[in-house]
């Protein structure tokens, strides 16, 4: 007799639905769509020729290492490297407080794990994260939003939104997926007492940090929070859980993140790590490591600071000149995304098909709302493609935004 699998999914897996960026990901895969839809770094920026030799140098120095089973905690010369890498910004940390884990999103999942009963609230800024929505859903959170403006998540509604007591805030202060915003350091500072005052800890994801094309860098409120705590340890203490990546500063093939957080904290999640997967790959560490090593990941960095400054810049400049003067949209100073807002009515669904015809892809902006979305938004990846390929995409884009409006219009006429 065949089994009914459907009866014998445990009741969690209800909450699960496949990520839009990914389905959609899976349609724009063919060579004349133009994609704005992924958070894809330039693949021609990857440093290929440099991970050559890295794979080598490990495969001959350390391979009977490389290709075993390895710490839960992670390769201690890379947890090193991070931790110095970190301190430059000020977030003092101690071996100890690192974990590596397979990705950012790994994170996510086992934060969740750790801290999510199933009903438990969850605060959230709206929009937010996708990946942090899927990786919550499956522990059963129930979300509280609260707004964004052009100066990241609006503490003036936090004490309210904290009434409901959730079990902790999951905030993007950087460069914000999908807006496209940061946050003010007026904010930051409020957000770090408000956060203690009601004991509510904050999850600060912050993939991004790194890649700054504009202005001046602003403290992590991992910092932040120990200033608050006049904390003079030289290990990490406090309310912050601090998440970070090498997707988008080395290649997101490694899958490759970290945690930092309190040594307790840590130690729990390392346990439920051993339950997921014992460790991150071995290999892959001992490679990044070799990559990153010597100064090369800072002088990386500055070349994709040059190449994404220069691509931010085109895609403004060609939504200005193509766009109709009804959309809006951010000037994010970093990372990989821009947010277009486009005028009541108009449906980023039925765009999107639209667009797919013309061979140009973005991601509505509604998969990134816990709750009902507000408006219709888009949101625009600006890293994945050369400047040519942007305005020619914008122009796909912009003429079928311009066609929807005019349908719209004969509509309410």
């Amino acid at each position: 007799m065949a089994t009914a699998w459907s009866r014998r999914y445990a009741q969690r897996t209800n909450a699960v639905r496949s990520s839009a960026i990914r389905e959609l990901l899976k349609l724009t895969q063919r060579p004349e769509v133009i994609s704005f839809a992924g958070g894809l770094p330039a693949p021609e920026l990857f440093p290929i020729e440099r991970f050559d030799e890295a794979c080598h140098t490990v495969l001959k120095q350390n391979g009977r290492v490389a290709l075993q089973y390895g710490p839960t905690e992670g390769y201690v010369p890379l947890r090193e490297l991070i931790v110095a890498n970190m301190r430059r910004y000020g977030i003092v940390a101690d071996l100890a407080n690192v974990l590596i884990t397979c990705g950012s999103q790994q994170a996510l999942d086992l934060i969740g794990k750790l801290l999510i009963d199933g009903g438990d609230r969850v605060l959230v800024e709206s929009p937010t994260y996708l990946g942090a929505l899927q990786a919550f859903n499956v522990y059963g959170a129930q979300y509280v939003a609260v707004a964004l403006d052009q100066d990241g998540i609006r503490t003036d509604r936090l004490p309210q939104a904290l009434e409901s007591s959730p079990k902790f805030m999951y905030i993007l202060p950087n460069f914000h997926n999908p807006a496209g915003v940061t946050l003010c350091e007026e904010r930051r500072e409020e957000l770090i007492l408000i956060a203690d005052s009601y004991g509510i800890p904050i999850v600060e994801d912050d993939p991004y940090g790194q890649l700054r094309y504009d202005g001046d860098h602003r403290s992590a409120l991992v910092v932040l929070d120990r200033i608050h705590r006049r904390s003079d340890e030289q290990f990490l203490s406090g309310n912050v859980i601090y998440l970070s990546t090498f997707s988008k500063l080395l290649a997101p093939g490694l899958r490759l993140g970290w945690v930092v957080a309190p040594q307790e904290v840590i130690a729990r999640l390392v346990q439920l790590k051993q339950g997921a997967d014992l460790h991150t790959s071995t290999f892959t560490q001992m490679v990044a490591y070799e990559v990153a090593r010597d100064g090369f990941l800072d002088e990386h960095v500055k070349r994709l600071r040059s190449a994404y400054r220069e691509r931010r810049d085109t895609m403004l400049a060609a939504l200005q000149e193509l766009f109709p003067p009804e959309a809006a949209w951010t000037r994010p100073e970093g990372g990989l995304f821009l947010w277009v807002t486009l005028p009541s009515g108009m449906n980023c669904e039925e765009l999107l098909k639209a667009a797919l015809r013309q061979n140009v892809a973005f991601v509505p902006g509604g998969s990134f709302y816990s709750g009902a979305p507000d408006g219709c938004h888009m949101r625009l990846n600006f890293s994945h493609s050369p400047p040519d390929l942007i305005w020619e995409g914008i122009r796909r884009l912009g003429a079928a935004v311009k066609e929807q409006l005019k349908g719209l219009a004969a509509i309410t006429v």
